[in-house]
């Protein structure tokens, strides 16, 4: 387990949060750095503008530096993204530096994340691969898969929508 602290996410983060959307979006392969995510916009929806009305996020700090996040922003209309399930149900986004993932940054950031979050809505979605090792993860902290919601997704596989309804909203 490591060490590390959980604040919120400010504006000045979004340049961290599209180096995180990279590690989450599995896009290392397809673009050149974080920066070529500005060009699709079915994930720089995720990002862009960080910190408009109901953005929640959170950040995991170690040793001073940022080594995860955890954000929600809530994508309707023809901003719907991979993890849409309904106009109030806001879509999660996390990441790990991969050299330390599987050492509880992840929980810790959830944790937080979704205290944080049932202030304002009653659940949280996401899209995870199916063969993703997170969605044990997702699935220790309470979320389940939408029904009918497998699809195929860009690089081939099969992705599925899970949905976490919270105690309160």
């Amino acid at each position: 387990m490591v060490e590390v602290t959980v604040r919120a996410a400010d504006v000045e983060d979004e340049p961290f949060l599209w180096r995180m959307l990279l590690e989450a979006a599995h896009a290392g392969d397809e673009v050149d750095g974080p920066d070529a995510l500005k060009t699709m916009p079915e994930l720089a929806r995720y990002v862009e503008g960080w910190g408009r009305p109901g953005d929640i996020g959170v950040i995991a700090i170690r040793y001073g530096e940022p080594v995860g996040a955890a954000w929600l922003r809530l994508l309707v209309g023809d901003d719907a993204a991979y993890g849409y399930v309904d106009d109030s149900t806001p879509e999660l986004a996390i990441a790990v530096d991969p050299a330390l993932t599987g050492q509880g940054i992840g929980g810790a950031l959830l944790t937080r994340l979704l205290r944080d979050a049932e202030r304002s809505f009653a659940a949280v979605s996401l899209s995870v691969r199916g063969d993703n090792d997170a969605r044990r993860l997702y699935e220790r902290f309470g979320f389940r898969p939408v029904d009918g919601s497998e699809v195929g997704n860009r690089v081939g596989g099969m992705s599925i929508t899970m949905v976490h309804r919270l105690a309160a909203g």
